[in-house]
């Protein structure tokens, strides 16, 4: 060592520090990867991100010569950097070597290409396999040693190092990403993605058309008023009763009745011959089970019951559809616009408003673990359908009463207040 130069021992710890800044880089190249990116760059056959893969189905092993790659070079460094030093400054190069080097390998070495790594792992991991996996199989004898040594101590202490790590998402986690995407998912498809994870949240009871709003055929009228309960409806499945809709005999499809019509020969007789049969659900069900069992009995629309058996509303495949697409045409958007906003930022709301509609439309937080509707959160909160317009507040949101009447709450008057206020909380005056 005493014959090579000065300016030879300098090129050799530049040459080491760069190895050094390269196994850092290395490192947190690789763990910072995307990991779903990666596999969908292996499946088109990306040259590079497939050595990146196999590497990292063994992390212990790429771990393991990354960091005697990266230890080799910082001690051999260690010891060029203090015969620089001893031959410049004596004995006293030492503690100038330790401290220079220290400086040196940390900025140059550790926090600048680890950062570097953090930001784009991708520009720093591909390249880096194309040397790290000939490393590893030149070393893999020394990596075999130690990884079997470290395997030991893990064991010592009941960890498993064979254990995979659980790459599978839960439906949060998921709709964090979706959440999270941005600009690289367009807002319409994020929205639909959002709606499909939350079919399994959502039950029937959520979004049914409550029983009070059901349109449907009574035959216990007359004749002349069930033609004009057809020929004025928007819907194309009626369900048939007697008398009340826990009587229901059927479900009508529309399009059964062109044949009667055009005989002339349609009657309540005939029309009770072209109906199908009540398909009820329970309204518990979520709304994932229901659009497989809507599909898998070939139905599309159900009567759903509760507990008792009572018919508590109607459901149908395009309600369920909704949750996923939104409003299926302009005519239902102006249907069930409910929401009105207003100049002072309030929002005059109509009772029969589902909250899940209203929280959706409003980015808000209403509870939903109780009463479905603006007006059943109202009243249930007032624990009384109120005889005069009051004012309450619900979580963080004023509500005042602005029309009351038959026993209901037809329309309110909503604002988020600024400051917060303990979950749950609520109070009227």
């Amino acid at each position: 060592m005493e014959d090579v130069s000065i300016s030879l021992l300098l090129g050799i710890l530049c040459f080491l520090i760069i190895c050094s800044a390269f196994f850092s880089s290395s490192e947190t190249g690789m763990m910072s990867l995307n990991r779903y990116r990666l596999r969908n760059l292996v499946k088109q056959n990306h040259r590079a991100a497939q050595k990146v893969d196999q590497l990292l189905k063994h992390p212990d092993r790429l771990i393991g010569v990354i960091l005697i790659g990266n230890n080799f070079v910082n001690i051999f460094a260690s010891s060029i950097a203090t015969v620089i030093a001893i031959r410049l400054w004596g004995d006293a190069g030492i503690a100038i070597a330790t401290a220079t080097l220290t400086i040196i390998i940390l900025i140059f070495a550790e926090v600048t290409p680890k950062t570097l790594a953090a930001l784009h792992p991708e520009k720093i991991a591909f390249p880096a396999s194309y040397i790290l996996g000939p490393l590893l199989k030149l070393l893999y004898p020394l990596v075999y040693i130690v990884n079997q040594i470290t395997n030991g101590l893990l064991k010592i202490f009941g960890i498993s190092s064979t254990r995979s790590n659980d790459q599978n998402l839960s439906t949060e986690e998921l709709r964090t990403i979706v959440n999270e995407a941005g600009s690289m998912l367009p807002k319409g498809k994020q929205s639909m993605l959002l709606g499909v994870l939350e079919l399994n949240e959502v039950t029937v009871e959520d979004i049914m058309i409550p029983r009070n709003e059901i349109l449907g055929i009574d035959l216990d009228l007359d004749f002349d008023q069930i033609l004009e309960t057809i020929t004025s409806s928007e819907h194309t499945l009626l369900p048939v009763y007697n008398t009340d809709i826990n009587k229901a005999i059927g479900i009508l499809h529309l399009r059964n009745l062109t044949k009667l019509i055009q005989q002339n020969t349609l009657t309540k007789t005939t029309l009770v011959q072209v109906i199908r049969e009540p398909y009820f659900i329970p309204e518990s069900t979520p709304l994932q089970v229901q659009l497989f069992n809507f599909q898998k009995e070939n139905h599309r629309l159900g009567l759903v019951v509760d507990e008792y058996g009572d018919v508590q509303g109607i459901a149908t495949l395009s309600d369920i559809l909704e949750e996923i697409v939104g409003e299926l045409s302009s005519v239902q958007k102006e249907q069930s616009n409910e929401i009105h906003p207003q100049e002072d930022n309030s929002y005059i709301i109509e009772g029969t408003a589902f909250i899940r509609d209203i929280n959706k439309a409003l980015n808000w937080t209403l509870p939903t673990n109780g009463p479905k509707t603006l007006n059943g959160l109202i009243t249930e909160t007032l624990e009384a359908i109120p005889d005069a317009n009051v004012c309450l507040k619900v979580n963080n949101y004023h509500i005042e009463t602005l029309q009351i009447a038959d026993n209901q709450i037809k329309s309110s008057r909503l604002f988020l207040i600024n400051h917060s206020a303990e979950d749950g909380h609520t109070d009227q005056h």
